[in-house]
Formats: structure tokens, sequence, C-alpha cells
């Protein structure tokens, strides 16, 4: 039996499961750490590799062992899953995870830095905002409609809402204006913090010199672009720009069985919040391209004429996709293609 080579910790907010084994995968030691022992117990430990699974706070984790001289390693959780014996819990969790860092063609998540997370935080924070400022129209778009008042979907009509419930002409009862007015003003003060939330990123974007290469893409604007700056991994993560797509789960899924390829829907795998914008992107190159066709390149043009607009647009997200791993890999700004003669 040797020493410890590999641990694998499952983490948790106040009990924490540990599991050593050396090199041959002979279990070392089975340990059960409160949260103010964890850093004390690795730091009597030799260098060795400590992995865990790539959830919350596990970049804290990370860098705090790593700060101890220790090799840390972050698994996608996904595939510590096949690695666990029968049932499930901490102590299994721990072994599966220390077995699945062993494996030579294990995949592992790269650690961020605390500049790096903070710097995701202001979209994290635009995005709850959002969301809040989205429940709070559809909630009075439909009092409204018991009343009579119909407006149409988007943010664009905001005013139109808050004007009906001010105007102390309408039809909407005594009873129901104050409460109105009470999510109306929400809906203001949202719309403010996210205005201001949206300078704040216009001002990253223009700071940050590969934001400001990646606004150079067609559909990618300053949001897109420092939001790629901060959450995407580094480009030397991937080994080209297909790899990089299909991080961002802008591939479909693949089910094939005897030589015969079964595609599906895309995988939605990778940060959902790129994802959702390079769409997002791409979405609005589409409609103008559709509108206007001697605007849109020619594998645009010819793929509005032959396929759905959803299946155009997503199949535009991962060109995007490809193309900014170029610019994040290589520099350089982007150039459009040359025109057919």
């Amino acid at each position: 039996m040797g020493e410890v080579s590999t641990v694998g910790i499952d983490l948790a907010k106040s009990v924490f499961q540990v599991h050593g084994s050396d090199p041959s995968g002979t279990v070392m030691f089975r340990k059960k750490l409160r949260r103010d022992q964890v850093l004390a117990f690795f730091s009597t430990l030799p260098r060795c590799v400590v992995a865990m699974e790539a959830c919350a706070s596990a970049h804290y984790w990370a860098r705090e062992i790593a700060a101890l001289g220790h090799d840390t390693r972050l698994i996608p959780p996904a595939y510590v899953k096949p690695f666990v014996k029968r049932q499930k819990n901490d102590m299994a969790d721990a072994e599966a995870i220390c077995e699945a860092a062993q494996r030579p063609t294990m995949r592992f998540v790269p650690g961020k830095s605390a500049e790096a997370q903070a710097s995701a935080v202001v979209f994290r924070t635009r995005d709850l905002l959002v969301r809040q400022r989205t429940q709070l129209i559809n909630a009075l778009r439909g009092h409204l409609t018991e009343f009579g008042y119909i407006v149409r979907q988007g943010v664009g009509h905001i005013a139109r809402l808050v004007e009906i419930i001010g105007d102390a002409t309408s039809d909407v009862p005594a009873q129901a204006r104050p409460v109105l007015t009470v999510i109306a003003q929400s809906l203001q003060a949202l719309q403010a913090q996210i205005a201001l939330l949206d300078r704040e990123i216009a001002n990253r974007a223009k700071a940050d010199p590969v934001a400001k290469r990646l606004m150079t893409i067609p559909g990618v604007g300053p949001v897109t672009a420092t939001a790629l700056v901060a959450l995407a991994p580094a480009a030397s993560t991937f080994r080209r720009g297909r790899d990089f797509a299909a991080w961002l789960g802008l591939v479909p899924r693949q089910h094939s069985s005897g030589g015969k390829e079964r595609l599906g829907r895309t995988t939605k795998m990778g940060e959902r919040s790129l994802r959702r914008l390079l769409i997002l992107g791409a979405s609005s190159a589409t409609k103008v391209a559709a509108r206007d066709p001697d605007k849109a390149g020619a594998w645009l043009a010819s793929m509005l004429t032959r396929k759905p607009r959803m299946l155009v647009t997503v199949a535009l997200a991962n060109k995007m996709a490809r193309t900014v791993w170029a610019l994040m890999a290589h520099g350089g700004s982007y150039r459009a293609p040359a025109a057919a003669v």
C-alpha cells in the first residue's frame, strides 16, 4: 500500500465526505469533515490530486485547496454518476469522484479565479432582473385583461400598461388601482436597474480589447461580447471552434448505433446564458436577412430558402460560436467572406 495520490471530496454546506486512494486504487481513508476542518485536513496531506464535482462553491474550494499545494480538478457531475455503485450517499459520491478522477480520458472543468467569477455577477444579476420584469409585465397584462384592456406582448409596450393604470378615466376599478400601481412602480424600478446594468456592461465592452474585437461579428453586441469574455473558458481549452460550439450545446444530440446515425435536438450543454445570447443575435440576423435578402450572405440566403427559420437561426449561432473561438484563440477581427464572382 502506497501513500495517497487521489482524493475525492463530496462538497456540501456543512459536512464534507472525503475518500482517498493510492495509485493502485486501494482505499487509504474515508473521512467525514465539518466545514471548518476541511482546509486543516488537506494541509496535512502530501501533494496529491484533489477532485470534486463542478457544482456550487466548487471553484472556491478548488482555489483554497490549490493554495495548499494540491492539484485540484473539477469534474462535471454527469461524468461522475456512472461511477456511483448501487446506493447513492455522500460516501459513495466521494468514492465515485475519486475513481472518475483517475480515468485517463476524463474531461475536467477549468477552474475560475475569484475575479472571473466576479465578472459574471453582472450577467447573473441582469438575467434575474429581466426574469422578474417579465413576471411583472405578464401580471399586469393578465390583470388588465380581466377589465377589458388588451396590450401586446413585449417590453416595448410597458409604457402603455403604466398609462392605463395611471389614467383616472379608465375602467380599472378603484379597489384594484392601488395594487396595480405597486406593480407598475416595481416594473419601472426594474427598468431603471436593468438600464444601469446595461450601461455597466457597455462600459466594460468598450474597455476590453477582446470584447471590442468580438463585437465586429454580425449579431454580437456589447452584452454578448462581454458575457463571452467573462463566462467562456479560455480558448485553449478547446482544440477547435467545433468543440466550442459543441460545449455551448449548439449541435444535435446523437443517439446512433449499428452504424446508423440518429440526430436529435440540440444538446443544450455548456453555459446556457451564452447559448441564449448567441441564438438571440442569430435570430436578429435571420430576421434582417428574411426582410432584405440582399443584405444576407450567400450561405444564409440559401439556407433560408431551404430550411425553417429556427433551424437556420441555430445553425447561424453555431457558425457565430466558431467565429468567436477563432477570434479568441488567434486574435484579429471579423472579416466578412468575399462574395463569389
